[in-house]
């Protein structure tokens, strides 16, 4: 019989060999598919989400530019410079005319240097909180150097006001400047060649009462200087307030009286005698001379005695002390040609006398006048003086 047997016609079973080749290849194939899967999954979910190719993604979309830092006004450019941050203010102008730039004030502190501007046909009628109030120009809301600084975020803004050379004429004010000297507690006051300077505490405290009471205009020697050039408009119910000799009386007395009414008082020191600083944010210490407050060789005081350059080297070490070079007073109320010419040598702008009248525009500046406030005079007797 010829041809296969059975046995031959069936496939051949592959060998070990082969079965184990083809199982790694298969599994080599799922691993493959598995990451392929895992890659078009990932890059599926990363477009989705915005990402994908950062070219491709230009192409299709424009990018956000990155915003540019706000400019800091030159208000927030000057508390940068602030050697103390905490009560920094920087305070600006605004208004007609006003060009002055910022300038840095201390909160809690009475505004000093605030600028008096010009313009041509103009008389200028001080700062106000809003532009309502300057144009109003309500006395009791204008703001100078009586005043503690206020702020808001550490800035504010104050507002000019002006008037006219006529209104400024027509309303002729006259500036009282009141005179103090020793204070006592007795009512029958002290019995001693001194008397009538030593005023009872009790008389002082009504008429500071009445003064603050009646919300007087209180401008700074800067102010005064500038009103009688006629550059500045003061109200006719505008009031100095001073006092001779820093006297112990005067620190224990009248300064917690002024201190509690908040009325700016200038203290007349005789810094050869006294070098603290102020006893009160709302007392300005200025020059009573450092060493002239003593009879010279005629029995003047020696300010009369000496020569021009005398006088301005003992205002120049006075002024060291005070650090402030606006008015002084006479000692004595003496004072003669040389003498004003020391002070003007000396830097200063104003000089005080002891001499009855007011302030006007006008005054000559180194013969100040005032209202002497003696033992005995009441608060009626003040309202006579100053209205």
């Amino acid at each position: 019989m010829t041809g296969d047997s059975p046995a031959s016609s069936r496939p051949r079973r592959p060998s070990q060999a082969v079965i184990r080749r083809r199982r790694v290849i298969v599994g080599v194939i799922a691993v493959l598919a598995v990451a392929l899967v895992a890659v078009v999954t990932t890059t599926a979910v990363h477009s989705f989400l915005g990402g994908g190719d950062p070219k491709a993604a230009a192409v299709g979309k424009t990018s956000t530019p990155t915003p540019k830092p706000t400019p800091l006004t030159p208000a927030q450019q000057l508390l940068k410079t602030a050697a103390d941050p905490a009560t920094a203010c920087a305070v600006s102008f605004a208004g007609d005319g006003i060009t002055q730039a910022p300038m840095l004030q201390t909160e809690g502190v009475l505004f000093t240097g605030l600028p008096i501007p010009e313009r041509a046909g103009s008389v200028f009628a001080g700062w106000y909180p809003s532009p309502e109030t300057a144009a109003t120009q309500v006395q009791t809301d204008r703001v100078n150097g009586s005043q503690l600084t206020t702020c808001t975020d550490h800035q504010r803004t104050l507002y000019a006001a002006w008037t006219t050379p006529e209104q400024n004429t027509a309303t002729a004010a006259k500036i009282p400047i009141l005179m103090y000297h020793q204070f006592t507690t007795k009512p029958e006051g002290e019995d001693n060649w001194l008397r009538n300077n030593y005023v009872y505490i009790e008389d002082f405290k009504a008429q500071m009462d009445y003064v603050a009471s009646q919300k007087f205009y209180m401008p700074t020697w800067v102010e005064l200087n500038a009103f009688i050039d006629g550059k500045l408009f003061l109200p006719q119910h505008s009031l100095i307030i001073t006092d001779d000799d820093a006297d112990p009386t005067w620190l224990q007395l009248a300064v917690p009286v002024v201190t509690e009414r908040k009325l700016l008082t200038t203290s007349f020191v005789i810094t050869g005698e006294r070098k603290d600083g102020s006893p009160s944010p709302y007392v300005l210490q200025r020059s009573h001379t450092n060493d002239m407050h003593r009879a010279g060789a005629n029995g003047k005081g020696r300010m009369v005695n000496l020569t021009a350059d005398e006088v301005a080297a003992d205002l120049e070490e006075s002024a060291k002390v005070l650090g402030a070079k606006e008015v002084i007073a006479y000692p004595y109320g003496h004072y003669n040609a040389t003498a004003e010419e020391g002070v003007t040598k000396a830097g200063f702008l104003l000089a005080r006398t002891i001499d009855y009248g007011y302030v006007k525009i006008g005054t000559p500046k180194l013969e100040l006048p005032v209202i002497r406030i003696n033992y005995g005079d009441t608060v009626e007797g003040l309202k006579n003086n100053i209205g």
